[in-house]
């Protein structure tokens, strides 16, 4: 069920026990390639899928897509949240939702830049509702190991722009990918020493032209086989999250 589509006093006979679906995205630069849509885009295409496999057992948001980007300021368009809005952003619909006496919510990412602030919003929700199930997870790490089976470049995990990014929106909106600016890029000044420290980084400053990854590598095949392979992994994380005892 999708909560935009319905009326009040559906809502309200709704079981208190159905899942509620919040995606989050973006909207930043994706390269010269890709429009700013990018991870709003793809984050609800994999929602809208999850729903419609469970669509009694989900209450699925509209798409949030003003993330936080601040990381992508530097190419003109790229909008962003500050930190104090976006954690009420992200808690202020949930907030609602747990008022009106709903007690499962999981957070369906879809842009790395919001990690840090949707686990910041689940704490502070578990706070304020300890008679919830709350979660969250970025939807490419549903299927992490999947999706590196798949890719092809010497990157196995998602970046920006990149191969899985590019070959999902070939699949899901063909006519937004412009073909001939596609180029592979990546991030400057990386070390081997470096790895796993994190580094906030400009992404007009540490790449060429905004991305990170294999992007010439990009297919429509191989974005059919990603959200074939995120989908029941998806489905799989809600049934457990509906199986969890409420403590």
């Amino acid at each position: 069920m999708k909560l935009a589509e319905l009326a009040w006093p559906e809502v309200e006979h709704l079981d208190r026990d159905i899942i509620v679906i919040y995606p989050i995205a973006a909207l930043e630069q994706h390269s010269r390639h890709l429009p700013f849509f990018t991870d709003s885009i793809l984050c609800d295409g994999v929602a809208s899928r999850l729903e419609a496999a469970l669509p009694n057992e989900i209450l699925l948001l509209p798409v949030q897509w003003l993330g936080a980007s601040a990381h992508h300021l530097g190419m003109p368009g790229s909008l962003t949240a500050q930190s104090d809005t976006y954690l009420n952003i992200l808690c202020e619909p949930l907030r609602c939702l747990l008022q009106h006496g709903f007690r499962r919510v999981f957070i369906l990412n879809g842009h790395g830049g919001n990690i840090d602030g949707f686990h910041l919003a689940l704490r502070q929700l578990a706070l304020e509702f300890p008679d919830s199930v709350l979660a969250g997870a970025s939807y490419w790490d549903l299927a992490d190991k999947e999706i590196a089976a798949i890719l092809q470049g010497e990157r196995k995990n998602v970046g920006h722009a990149c191969e899985f990014e590019t070959s999902m929106m070939m699949y899901l909106r063909p006519e937004l990918v412009r073909t001939s600016e596609i180029a592979d890029d990546k991030v400057k000044n990386t070390s081997e020493a470096l790895k796993g420290i994190y580094i906030p980084l400009d992404f007009k400053r540490h790449t060429r032209h905004g991305g990170s990854g294999q992007a010439t590598l990009a297919t429509a095949a191989k974005g059919k086989q990603f959200m074939d392979a995120i989908v029941p992994k998806s489905v799989e994380i809600i049934k457990a999250i509906k199986a969890r005892p409420i403590v």
